[in-house]
């Protein structure tokens, strides 16, 4: 008996660890339906998709943007989607299509070589669908501006707000980049004016927001506190 109580110990000592959870920031925002697969899905179902989605790629392709993420991410409407009862993906109007031009080359230019790449997790959102998600009045996403986005490359949040509120002092101005901060890793980049916020107060202090009365409107309010990191948000 002795012998087996000390077999089963030195066994014990071998048992193979837990598998550590998988890398995937963006699935705190994006359901079923609103990843890859949904996407196939989405595009299949109406024969008028296709040729919106090739017309919208060519657009960039011809901007020199295209390609800085894949292009069925920049479809992406709301992170909620579902509980508005609108449609996971949409091709904007093309009057809408110059706004996204200067925030991927932001993107490409500056965030990109700073924190690997990202994924789009919400970009156009209309207006009937912003409001419903909680979105600001006069969201950059109502214009095709705005990009919703978590980076690929581990990383905490700390790190990620201090690497990219020093480039966006550096260099927001020139592309008029918005920078804003939501839940986790969560971060938003527009190009229709120099601003920023939602700082956390461990980086505010060498990261002061940007922000004038006149950008409330347009600029994503804070979330509540959280510990669940599976909540999802909707800036």
């Amino acid at each position: 008996m002795t012998l087996l109580l000390a077999l089963t110990a030195i066994l014990s000592g071998f048992a193979p660890a837990a598998a550590a959870q998988p890398w995937d920031p963006a699935a705190p925002y994006v359901v079923h339906g609103q990843d890859e697969a949904g996407y196939r899905a989405w595009y299949l179902a109406d024969a008028s998709r296709p040729p919106q989605v090739k017309a919208f790629n060519d657009y960039l392709v011809a901007a020199r943007v295209g390609g800085v993420m894949p292009t069925w991410q920049l479809l992406r409407t709301a992170s909620s989607w579902q509980d508005c009862g609108g449609q996971p993906f949409e091709v904007p109007p093309t009057e809408e299509w110059p706004h996204i031009i200067q925030t991927l080359r932001y993107v490409h230019d500056y965030v990109v070589p700073a924190i690997g790449p990202v994924e789009a997790v919400s970009v156009y959102r209309n207006p009937t669908l912003n409001q419903c998600a909680g979105g600001a009045p006069e969201s950059a996403h109502k214009l095709d501006s705005a990009i919703d986005m978590v980076p690929l490359r581990p990383t905490t949040r700390e790190a990620l707000m201090q690497t990219l509120c020093a480039i966006h002092s550096e260099h927001g101005e020139p592309y008029n980049a918005g920078l804003g901060f939501y839940a986790f890793l969560r971060f938003h980049v527009d190009s229709t004016k120099f601003r920023r916020w939602n700082m956390d107060p461990a980086v505010a202090a060498m990261c002061p927001p940007i922000l004038h009365p006149e950008d409330a409107a347009s600029s994503g309010q804070p979330l509540p506190p959280t510990t669940d990191p599976q909540t999802k948000a909707q800036p």
